[in-house]
């Protein structure tokens, strides 16, 4: 299963600890909103590449 994680702000220790349990034994893709320009296109694709997406807030 491939798990989509969508960070809209640089993860503390608390949600990486969780996004680590979340994906345990999981292929993982982390996209990063809060950087600069991230690419939406890529996004969409990952969304719909992906079995599973989780949003941080």
């Amino acid at each position: 299963m491939k798990i989509l994680h969508i960070l809209k702000s640089e993860p503390d220790n608390s949600t990486k600890i969780l996004i680590d349990i979340i994906s345990k034994d999981e292929s993982c893709v982390i996209f990063p909103l809060y950087k600069e320009h991230p690419d939406y296109g890529k996004l969409i694709e990952l969304i719909f590449d992906c079995d599973k997406t989780v949003s941080w807030w």
